[in-house]
């Protein structure tokens, strides 16, 4: 898999891995699972802030969805030692969408992380999901998102 390339001919690039903003380290590797903490919605301008339903559209909050699993796979890529050949494929994905209490499309915003990850790894990016959403997120993020990677 060349993830650098497959990103390039998408227009992204990854970030570099984020550090840990608390007592809490960014991933974990047990077994061949690597467990990746929670990445909020950021892009080169910052944090995407926004309440979905409220501030945010679904296409806003997508993007910002995307931005969140470009800082999962720079983990995944900090983890692996820049070796994208240890990384087997995506397990999972648990997205956290900021929103007003009557929104009820977090699939569709999350579907942005989801998107990014079969188009940047083929089959292996398909994964199980959660999309939930909540009242509030750190730093009034508009969302965030942790993933479950298996490893060669």
């Amino acid at each position: 898999m060349d993830i650098d390339t497959r990103l390039r001919g998408q227009g992204l690039s990854l970030p570099d891995a984020p550090a840990p903003a608390a007592n809490y380290v960014p991933y974990v590797i047990s077994g061949k699972l690597l467990h990746v903490s929670g990445q909020i919605s950021q892009g080169s301008g910052g944090l995407i802030t926004g309440r979905l339903g409220e501030t945010m559209d679904i296409a806003a909050g997508a993007a910002a969805a995307q931005t969140c699993a470009l800082g999962l796979l720079a983990q995944v890529r900090a983890a692996c030692g820049g070796d994208w050949a240890r990384l087997s494929r995506v397990v999972k994905l648990t997205g956290f969408v900021n929103s007003a209490p009557d929104f009820t499309d977090q699939p569709k915003v999350v579907n942005g992380a989801s998107d990014l990850m079969v188009a940047v790894l083929g089959d292996a990016g398909r994964h199980a999901r959660s999309a939930v959403g909540v009242a509030a997120l750190p730093l009034g993020v508009a969302v965030e998102i942790e993933g479950i990677f298996e490893l060669a």
